[in-house]
């Protein structure tokens, strides 16, 4: 069958390769070979150089990378469910209530439609995990963020976070997160897990800065040089 000669560059395929469709696609969905969509793009791209950044731009967005980590998580959550016939949940051990965290994520994710297919494949022999996550749910993901942060913040040489006396957002955020937790452990109101956590991520968190007022007092009475 004899094929129209298209003048080059061909409009159609130069609006297909901008809207992100590679070339390969555009040379099955046309029936020509990919040397010749190449060509016809190239002249394009001497008339409009934009046309790359364009077909770039209109790219899906990358898939999260699957992890070491990430594919202990999912294995120790499916046996998880094999084992016990439920989902991790954020009331039992350390381990357990951070799968729970790490499953939350990945609902977030198949929502967005950004999940990972390798990890959708292996979580939906689980019913309904999709589901979206509750209130609880989506509190315990905050807290562990926060602890993160906080974390983050001390690693990078910051002293400990303060919940006032200073006008920067992120420490005030993290100060006023910090100062809660405090707060529930001396009335008896932090769960045991957390306060594990708490103690694992970022020990000495009950004590926080030294006061002023204290060295004041050492220094005075000569007990520092």
């Amino acid at each position: 069958m004899t094929q129209t000669k298209r003048t080059a560059p061909d409009p159609e395929w130069v609006l297909m390769y901008r809207q992100g469709i590679p070339t390969s696609k555009i040379a099955a969905v046309t029936g020509v070979a990919e040397t010749t969509v190449r060509y016809h793009l190239a002249i394009a791209a001497k008339l409009d150089p934009r046309i790359r950044a364009e077909h770039q731009a209109a790219l899906p967005a990358a898939l999260p990378r699957l992890t070491a980590a990430g594919r202990r998580n999912q294995e120790d959550i499916l046996s998880v469910y094999k084992t016990k016939g439920q989902l991790p949940t954020f009331s039992r051990s350390a381990r357990e209530k951070a799968l729970a965290v790490w499953l939350h994520r990945r609902r977030k994710e198949a929502a967005q439609g950004t999940l990972s297919p390798a990890y959708a494949d292996a979580l939906d022999v689980i019913p309904n995990w999709r589901k979206p996550s509750t209130k609880q749910a989506d509190d315990e993901a905050r807290w562990t963020q926060r602890l993160t942060e906080v974390a983050e913040y001390r690693a990078a040489g910051n002293n400990w976070p303060r919940h006032n006396k200073t006008n920067d957002p992120l420490e005030r955020m993290l100060g006023v997160w910090l100062h809660v937790q405090r707060i529930n452990d001396r009335a008896g109101r932090l769960e045991p897990v957390r306060k594990d956590q708490l103690d694992t991520v970022i020990p000495g968190w009950r004590q926080g800065r030294a006061r002023r007022g204290a060295n004041s007092r050492i220094i005075r009475q000569g007990r520092l040089p």
